[in-house]
């Protein structure tokens, strides 16, 4: 039994608790987030989970498990973005978890939260929970029925299709933040997963073929009969043992589902560089001549793990990658690269960026933080710059095809695309009649009273302004679970201090302290070092020129938005830094062959925000190019972890520089290292 000392230890622990959660206000303290998890029904975005770090932001916050829910209203803007507000419940039981996925159900008003891993804390044993939007709690529905054995992975592709009231979530992680009890190196899944929700029952469907894979994309196509899959990029498991190698963006998956049978298709064109845990999002000419899939950002592979501050368009049906309107240069990615951000799009014309990790980050300035990390992206470049990143128009509710995809398909904004077959033809016969063919979208009919429901976005309070932060169901339902993690961990420090006080022999010194398990120096703010076991990346040879090749340092504390597997180096590096930082490597510009560039300060007025507020002005990085994404501040600078190739790439100490004039020229250093 605890002393009565101890108990009252406890309870102040708890209330000085208590007042640390419910003193963050996830909009007024919000500062940067990543790997979490979003969804759009009636004209709401839903973010939920992930990883944030609060205001004021330094060398050493920590990152935060992100316990809220909270939505942005698309029917208004505030300082040109949707309003934001956080006035949702979410209760101890429901896990927060970052790389999961929020199946939409926009008949019957419900998110439903699948996969996805823990930080810092072990994972529980699966349950689906549902997010009830019109009486705002949750609900759990259970592990998953039936005879088909379903384990949730994390950094999966997921899609909801709300017509066919199914969703599905393929690949991801299984790892020990993951699966309850899961011992030894991550491992991939190859497995396609499907949930029906009206009937609560799963399916574990084979994939493509046996290749394990993590960290790609996936959407949802209205093509051929019933609609298709569409899946790309991201990593290969190709050992099953969590040394990963890209899965080239050549190569499109796509699932039928009228006669559930996967296809693969060579795409042409300008093939996006590898990468993995970027976003992207779908939309269609208004004749559905073409089918036009927008990714944004990503990480890296070894040896240059920067990764990619870019735009591409993969156009459906005829297979072409073509280069977005950003960055300007074709050959160079832009200065901020990001990956684990979300992607939504609204009404087939915008799409939301939500959030993401810098991975070249040094500093510690928030990302847009008086927009709530929102950037957006406006897919007809429907604006008076003509520009690709863009205020938000809540207004906005179809999509004109941009001129850069009519150029490589023919047609007007409006459809008629004239390239209507991949330039090598299609791989599988059946293809060349599946493309020619609108799927049927059924009616679903809602297997609840959902009369209730609004189109509209607004706060719940009906008031101008964002509804309080938490509900007090909220503040106690996170409060209760954080007392069971004290009082857990309370107990067990006490065991282990007794234990060693009876079997401790030796002199103590108490100037000789032992250093804390984690990063950096010990005090009130080091982080813990998590327990997320790691993932390599195994380097297979270059297949271009590569940028130089350098040595980093290793930072005393982490990068703020590392995450899950990602950590396990850093704590390797703080034990010996000489050992590892030899074994580290990076890029000063990502996988492009280009040299950086210099950025100046912006002039009142520039870029694509020509009337936005002064204090949007005065806070701006750089000169904006026309279609440039929109930072409040500059970008952070932080390192992202690099892993070590399992062989020398050649030609790794050559490069490729590009003038602003265009002209190339071949680098080589003076001496190798």
């Amino acid at each position: 039994m605890l002393s009565l000392q101890l108990q009252r230890l406890v309870v102040l622990l708890l209330s000085l608790f208590s007042l640390s959660i419910a003193q963050y206000d996830p909009i007024k303290d919000f500062c940067r987030r990543h790997g979490h998890q979003s969804a759009v029904v009636d004209n709401r975005l839903y973010i939920d989970g992930g990883l944030v770090n609060w205001k004021p932001f330094t060398s050493s916050s920590p990152n935060y498990t992100n316990p809220f829910l909270t939505f942005s209203d698309l029917t208004t803007e505030t300082k040109d973005m949707p309003t934001l507000y956080a006035n949702l419940s979410k209760n101890a039981t429901v896990p927060n978890v970052m790389g999961g996925k929020l199946w939409e159900d926009s008949v019957n008003k419900r998110l439903y939260l699948y996969g996805g891993e823990t930080y810092q804390a072990p994972p529980t044993n699966f349950l689906l929970y549902a997010y009830d939007i019109l009486k705002d709690k949750w609900d759990s529905f259970g592990p998953p029925t039936g005879t088909a054995a379903i384990i949730p992975t994390s950094f999966g592709a997921g899609v909801s299709i709300p017509s066919r009231g199914e969703a599905y979530y393929y690949g991801g992680f299984h790892n020990n933040g993951s699966v309850p009890g899961w011992a030894g190196p991550p491992q991939a899944s190859n497995r396609l997963i499907k949930y029906d929700m009206d009937s609560n029952a799963w399916s574990n469907v084979t994939g493509p073929d046996q290749v394990r894979r993590a960290e790609g994309e996936m959407v949802f196509l209205p093509i051929g009969d019933a609609g298709m899959l569409v899946y790309f990029g991201g990593s290969q498991d190709l050992y099953g043992n969590g040394t990963l190698t890209p899965e080239p963006l050549d190569t499109i998956f796509l699932y039928d589902l009228a006669n559930a049978r996967w296809y693969a298709q060579k795409a042409t064109g300008r093939i996006p560089e590898s990468r993995r845990r970027f976003c992207g999002g779908a939309t269609w000419a208004q004749d559905q001549s073409s089918y036009n899939i927008y990714i944004y950002g990503g990480s890296g592979f070894p040896p240059s793990t920067a990764g990619f501050d870019d735009i591409y368009v993969l156009t459906i049906p005829s297979f072409q990658w073509i280069r977005g309107p950003y960055p300007l240069g074709s050959n160079v990615t832009g200065p901020f690269p990001k990956n684990m951000m979300s992607c939504n799009v609204v009404n087939n014309a915008q799409m939301l960026v939500i959030g993401g990790s810098n991975s070249n980050a040094t500093g510690y300035e928030c990302d847009v933080d008086t927009v709530g990390g929102q950037h957006n992206m406006n897919l007809g470049e429907e604006n008076p710059e003509n520009a690709i990143w863009a205020r938000y128009q809540p207004k906005l509710t179809t999509y004109a095809v941009p001129t850069f995809i009519m150029s490589a398909v023919g047609g007007r904004n409006t459809g008629g695309a004239r390239v209507l077959t991949p330039s090598g033809g299609f791989n599988a016969p059946d293809l060349s009649v599946l493309m020619t063919r609108k799927a049927i979208i059924s009616t679903r009919t809602p297997t609840r009273d959902v009369s209730q429901a609004t189109s509209s976005g607004a706060s719940p309070s009906g008031g101008g302004e964002p509804a309080p932060a938490l509900s007090p169901g909220a503040i106690a339902g996170i409060a209760v679970g954080g007392a069971v993690v004290l009082i857990a961990l309370l107990v067990g420090c006490c065991c282990f201090i007794r234990y060693r006080q009876k079997h401790y022999k030796g002199p103590r010194h108490p100037s000789q302290g032992v250093p804390p398990n984690g990063w950096g120096p010990s005090g009130p703010l080091t982080p813990a070092s998590p327990a997320i076991t790691q993932i390599s990346y195994a380097h297979t040879g270059p297949t271009q020129p590569q940028s130089p090749v350098m040595l980093p340092s290793v930072p005393v504390y982490p990068p703020a938005e590392l995450g899950g597997h990602d950590n396990e180096q850093y704590r390797t590096a703080r034990a010996s830094p000489a050992s590892v930082a030899a074994k580290l490597e990076t890029s000063t510009w990502g996988t492009h062959a280009s040299s950086p560039q210099t950025l100046s300060p912006p002039t009142p007025g520039s870029g694509p925000y020509p009337n936005r507020s002064p204090s949007y002005t005065e806070r701006d990085p750089r000169t904006m190019q026309p279609g440039a994404p929109y930072w409040s501040s500059p970008p952070p600078q932080m390192q992202q972890p690099q892993f070590q190739p399992t062989q020398e790439p050649q030609g790794a100490n050559s490069w490729l520089s590009v003038s602003r004039d265009g002209q190339q020229t071949w680098n080589r250093p003076a001496s190798s290292h």
